[in-house]
């Protein structure tokens, strides 16, 4: 694995000289992760933010009837954590899983703090993911509020193409916020239109 890509992506935001790429890469932790692992369970103190080099993650919130409901799916290039819990060094409140052998970076809470201090650009850099991020999800509530059940299926077909068939119909019905049946009956109907 290399570190061409987290490198471009952060090359995305600012531009570091060669000693703060060394720097930042020898504060990094590569890992293959298993499909099926559980990277972080909740309640557990959540110490890494992670950054998908390739495979897929989930993350995850169980509710205390068991119903799973899916926050975010993270896929190559994107990064992945409980936030508020890493930020703020509590138990985690969701569970993160690789969906499929995902390769990924991580780096600590604690080595975040050295990076912000001895590279201070970094500083801007998770600010604009920060703020990427968040309107991202703002956008999908408002989606999910607003949007019938099919357009949300529509949009999540656009925004991962490549990954329908790496999920399972639970875990993307968890996504739109509907039921597994309810999905089932809108790809019956998806199919019935491309027939006709």
């Amino acid at each position: 694995m290399t570190n061409d890509l987290i490198l471009s992506n952060v090359a995305k935001h600012i531009t570091l000289e060669k000693s703060e790429v060394n720097y930042f890469i020898s504060l990094l932790v590569s890992k293959k992760i298993p499909r099926k692992t559980v990277l972080l369970k909740e309640g557990y103190v959540c110490n890494y933010l992670n950054y998908v080099h390739s495979g897929v993650l989930r993350a995850y919130h169980i509710d205390k009837e068991g119903k799973e409901s899916t926050i975010m799916f993270a896929v190559s290039d994107w990064w992945v954590t409980d936030m508020y819990c890493f930020l703020n060094h509590k138990p985690a409140m969701v569970y993160i899983e690789a969906i499929t052998d995902s390769c990924i970076f991580q780096i600590t809470r604690g080595n975040l703090k050295k990076l912000f201090f001895n590279v201070p650009k970094f500083e801007r850099f998770f600010r604009i993911l920060m703020q990427n991020a968040y309107t991202r999800e703002q956008l999908r509530i408002i989606e999910n509020l607003s949007l019938p059940a099919e357009e949300r299926y529509e949009n999540f077909l656009k925004k991962y193409p490549y990954m329908a068939e790496a999920l399972t119909q639970k875990q993307i019905a968890s996504y739109l916020g509907i039921t597994p049946e309810f999905l089932s009956v809108i790809r019956k109907q998806k199919k019935g239109k491309r027939i006709s």
